[in-house]
């Protein structure tokens, strides 16, 4: 009965974890999924200041206490990608990549991702100028104009933080005017580095490797202006709203004719025992604090239901154990620098000491270096590392051909395990680099059966590298895929570069945007998992 559970909840987004936390509090075994990262799209987000009773927080930092406050009670997490469901009957079931799970009651939680817009040009163009995502991308645009295409939140909030990097911004509103809070609007309105068209859509992009023209359009009017550079580039970040995540999980559930969720005050769907919490349902107002309030009531209306189906089957109640808040196996965390000057500072020392405690194998950590200021950081790094871990231990092989400076990750007897990350594995980064020596030394993360043979099946020689910056928020999970894919298969190297030390890379392959893979000298765009990456080399 270990995976069989009261409730399974999709999603691990601010609804998904506030269901978690009233389902586990009163005492009902709860089970969270999650595909990618627990804390959904809120995490990107710099600056949450509008959550009651919080002054001022990150996305990243308020769902992150949600997590612990879950884990507390008693739920349990699992990184895995939710595919198919079966909920037309009173045990459910959730099938996944890492396995089949049932449960007496499932939330749907999954929210929602980036729309695209539709105008000419933005597939072709993604990563070579057209940008989802300001955190990752804004630095490639340094000096540079920028178009940001529409006019709700996102679009307001993202606009200001392109100021950082853009020489001049220019917002299109498709409507007459924003329609996010006066507030953030106003402080658009009147910011020196922006300028606001209302009543306008983009229409077309377009040039050669990279962006030269636009072509946008007044929807009143009907005048089109062309924005030319000459020889020059520029960038069109696009945020004008959100699709539900859904597919093959909503089978039998009542959506309406754009594909969100239907359910009734108490966040019930149209099928007993399933419900639907946060952005994938219907609803006026897409908030952190709606998407609480839409898990609390979820949660509360499933209990009742899950309480009436122990006493119809019979079934005991299952045991759910509170916790001393920890840390999991491998916490996702950012690396800075600690106030004495150290990479490493003592919270974080504290955090590896039970990931380092799994450790089944040893392993050495080659660095290639030079006399620049990354090598000098590399050795730092190493040797605060490495005394943390008797698995651990480093050496320097001397400078190497290409792509300094750079860790090789390394068997005990100093054969290759084919990842080399080629800068400083800080900020975002840390936390995948923490995780590919995990796998490399065992246990490593849990992936299916499937997945596994299906690494170890690909032959020849395969070449990965991976292009990303620090900075960026959707990096990692494709840092952690083509690591494992390396640990796992001998033919397979992965190698990643921090963009910001290996411009020439940029340059080569007309680069604006991370994360990015390049196989067979071909650049594709945008986070990848395990299978993605299967797909795109196998």
């Amino acid at each position: 009965m270990e995976r069989m559970y009261d409730v399974i909840i999709i999603g691990g987004g601010p609804a998904g974890l506030a269901a978690a936390v009233y389902m586990a509090r009163a005492k009902y075994k709860t089970l969270v999924i999650e595909k990618e990262k627990i804390g959904g799209l809120i995490t990107i987000t710099s600056e949450v200041v509008n959550y009651p009773g919080v002054l001022k927080t990150t996305g990243k930092e308020l769902t992150e206490q949600m997590r612990l406050q879950a884990e507390s009670f008693g739920a349990e997490f699992l990184l895995a990608e939710a595919l198919e469901s079966k909920l037309d009957c009173d045990i459910k079931e959730v099938r996944t990549d890492k396995g089949t799970f049932k449960s007496l009651g499932v939330i749907m939680a999954m929210g929602a991702v980036p729309r695209q817009v539709g105008f000419t040009g933005e597939s072709e163009y993604r990563g070579r100028g057209v940008a989802y995502c300001a955190t990752c991308d804004g630095e490639f645009f340094t000096g540079l104009d920028v178009f940001v295409v529409g006019g709700g939140f996102a679009a307001a909030e993202e606009a200001i933080f392109l100021t950082r990097y853009a020489r001049h911004v220019t917002v299109l509103v498709r409507g007459d005017d924003f329609t996010c809070a006066g507030s953030i609007a106003d402080e658009v309105k009147r910011h020196e580095q922006i300028t606001v068209l209302y009543n306008t859509a983009m229409l077309e992009v377009g040039g050669g490797d990279v962006l030269r023209y636009a072509v946008y359009e007044n929807c009143k009017t009907g005048e089109r202006t062309r924005y030319e550079t000459g020889d020059a580039t520029f960038g069109v970040f696009v945020f004008a709203g959100y699709v539900p995540v859904g597919g093959p999980l909503l089978n039998g559930l009542e959506t309406d004719c754009e594909g969100y969720l239907v359910t009734d005050m108490d966040q019930k769907t149209n099928l007993d025992g399933v419900y639907g919490a946060g952005d994938l349902c219907i609803k006026n107002l897409r908030q952190v604090v709606t998407a609480v309030s839409d898990g609390a009531k979820a949660a509360t209306s499933l209990e009742k239901y899950a309480a009436q189906l122990h006493d119809k089957l019979k079934l005991p109640r299952f045991a759910v154990t509170k916790k001393q808040i920890t840390e999991p196996a491998v916490k996702q965390t950012e690396a800075t620098a600690a106030d004495d000057g150290a990479f490493i500072s003592e919270a974080i020392k504290t955090q590896l000491t039970p990931v380092f405690a799994k450790f089944t194998d040893d392993l050495l950590l080659r660095a290639a270096l030079d006399n620049s200021r990354a090598a000098a950081e590399i050795r730092g790094f190493l040797n605060e590392l490495t005394p943390l871990s008797a698995h651990l231990r480093w050496e320097e092989a001397g400078e190497a051909a290409n792509g300094l400076p750079y860790i090789e990750v390394c068997r005990a007897d100093g054969t290759s395990l084919g990842f080399r990350f080629h800068g400083v594995p800080g900020g975002h980064e840390f936390n995948s680099f923490i995780v590919t020596l995990y796998n490399a030394a065992g246990p490593g993360q849990a992936i299916s059966e499937e997945q596994l043979a299906a690494v170890k099946a690909l032959s020849g020689s395969k070449k990965l590298q991976v292009v990303i910056s620090l900075s960026c928020t959707m990096c990692p999970e494709l840092v952690m895929a083509a690591g494992r894919l390396a640990v796992e298969n001998d033919g397979i190297e992965t190698d990643v570069f921090d963009i910001n030390l290996f411009p020439e890379l940029r340059e080569q392959y007309k680069i604006m945007s991370v994360p990015c893979v390049i196989y067979n000298d071909k650049v594709s765009f945008g986070k990848k998992n395990i299978d993605e990456l299967l797909q795109l080399i196998g």
